[in-house]
């Protein structure tokens, strides 16, 4: 029986490392697909290299004590290109720091799936398209800061559902429609909206379409 309980304990840490490796290449791989998307004059990511075992090793990337990726740290980092679907795997990661760099192209749809995701930062870039409704899958967001890009069509109504926003900026974009007063939105100052020339007042429920203007 001691045998039989020995083999069983050295499987289940065997498991346990192929599994922590498989999830750690899967996160190193949605990385690299990153990195090859940007235009990195700088060669702040020169150190990101696909054939080590995980990216925890990576300069500007942290993860937890089970080699998940928790934060990327690319602030004002000289960047241009695009982000990438492939982001939306990093399940466990909570901040997503890409401000104030030359990044161009749309927010993926499949950031909606970073469900630990406490801080997302894109302000300060070249982001154009629409804000993600699937952002509102974000239970955990707390800062969402989009301000200064090339942002079109209305604030996404799922927004109002997420109960932990504390900050929304999505100031100085081309954005549309009215802005919501309900959920989070009640205690967000008016000046986080401004400098969008098509976006009306505060929302008036029941008497305009949060769409107004949008055409």
């Amino acid at each position: 029986m001691a045998a039989q309980t020995w083999i069983w304990t050295i499987l289940t840490v065997v498991v346990t490392v192929i599994l922590t490796l498989v999830n750690a290449n899967s996160e190193g791989d949605a990385l690299f697909t990153l990195r090859k998307s940007l235009s990195d004059p700088d060669n702040v990511l020169q150190s990101w290299d696909p054939t080590l075992v995980n990216p925890c090793t990576w300069f500007h990337i942290t993860c937890n004590q089970d080699n998940r990726v928790t934060r990327v740290d690319l602030g004002n980092s000289n960047l241009s290109g695009h982000l990438v679907p492939e982001l939306g795997r990093l399940e466990h990661l909570q901040y997503l720091e890409l401000y104030k760099n030359n990044i161009q192209g749309i927010i993926p749809t499949e950031l909606g799936n970073l469900k630990s995701l406490v801080s997302l930062d894109l302000y300060n870039n070249n982001i154009s398209g629409t804000i993600p409704p699937s952002l509102g899958k974000l239970k955990s967001l707390v800062f969402l800061r989009l301000n200064d890009n090339r942002l079109t069509g209305p604030i996404p109504r799922d927004l109002a559902t997420v109960s932990s926003l504390k900050v929304v900026d999505v100031s100085s974009n081309d954005l549309c429609g009215t802005i919501p007063t309900n959920g989070p939105f009640e205690h967000i100052p008016l000046n986080n909206f401004e400098n969008n020339p098509r976006l009306e007042g505060p929302e008036l429920l029941g008497l305009a379409s949060y769409g107004t203007n949008c055409s």
